[in-house]
């Protein structure tokens, strides 16, 4: 089967949007319809509480006419518009159920719809998207709290069955996994902090599927500021989407990588091929 994540940013944008930038995102959107994955799990929406408008869900469905679509948005007393996460997948898979978990998260993080759950006979498949420990590390301690009951959730399922785990999870783990690792210690997504809750997420039963294919490789990132407009061009970037299976289905793994988006800056596709 074949997975991919992605945060778009934005899919309102992406899809009626009339910038430069909005054309390259509807670019990618075209480039995950031709590769035709099993199914796709979209972070940072930034859709409204009632979800897609009719115009923008006739326009998915002509993209993508053979899926599924299913959402979950940030509603009160979290912020509107904000976080939201989706996932479109091939309406023949059939999953046995479609859950939107809470997890115990603190502050509104439960609320930002961050999580989408599909059961399929023998595996859980999540998207997540993980927030942000924000402008001065303002969320940091309620990013690791998070953490932490995320990595509980993804546990218990482990103990039903197989899980296939992929999102944005906004934490560039290692060293190798951004380019400029010294100026940036200590920055959001690269804390201490958030590196050991990373750390104590695959601790649990959890594989990081590109570092199991692809070892130590450097140079490889999902993500490229915006605030820069070289930022890709030099390739200063950071690897913080992840697809993650249980230990145990590691091996089923054949393929983790990132898709090129061209010029595209911020965050590109991460794609999971995996025999399950």
């Amino acid at each position: 089967m074949t997975f991919i994540t992605w945060n778009i940013d934005s899919l309102g944008a992406a899809l009626t949007g009339t910038s430069q930038r909005a054309a390259l995102s509807r670019n990618v959107l075209c480039i995950l319809a031709d590769i035709a994955p099993d199914a796709i799990a979209l972070q940072e929406t930034k859709l409204p509480p009632g979800g897609l408008s009719e115009k923008q869900l006739g326009i998915l469905n002509e993209l993508f006419p053979e899926y599924t679509i299913v959402v979950s948005c940030s509603a009160e007393p979290a912020r509107k518009s904000y976080a939201g996460t989706m996932f479109l997948y091939k309406s023949c898979l059939c999953p046995m159920a479609v859950s939107f978990p809470q997890i115990g998260a603190p502050g509104t993080m439960d609320y930002e719809g961050r999580l989408i759950t599909l059961e399929f006979e023998h595996f859980f498949l999540v998207g997540v998207y993980t927030p942000n420990a924000g402008e001065s590390l303002a969320r940091l301690s309620d990013r690791q709290v998070w953490d932490i009951k995320f990595a509980d959730y993804l546990a218990c399922l482990d103990k039903e069955k197989y899980v296939v785990a992929g999102g944005d999870f906004n934490v560039a783990h290692r060293e190798i996994d951004l380019a400029h690792p010294k100026s940036n210690r200590g920055s959001a997504g690269f804390t201490d902090e958030e590196r050991e809750g990373f750390s104590n997420l695959l601790a649990r039963g959890f594989t990081d599927t590109f570092r199991y294919l692809h070892g130590d490789v450097t140079g490889v990132y999902s993500w490229w500021t915006q605030l820069s407009k070289t930022s890709k061009i030099n390739n200063s970037g950071w690897r913080i989407d992840y697809w993650l299976v249980s230990d145990r289905i590691a091996d089923k793994v054949k393929r983790s990588e990132i898709i090129d988006t061209g010029p595209r800056q911020d965050h590109a596709p991460v794609l999971l091929e995996i025999e399950i």
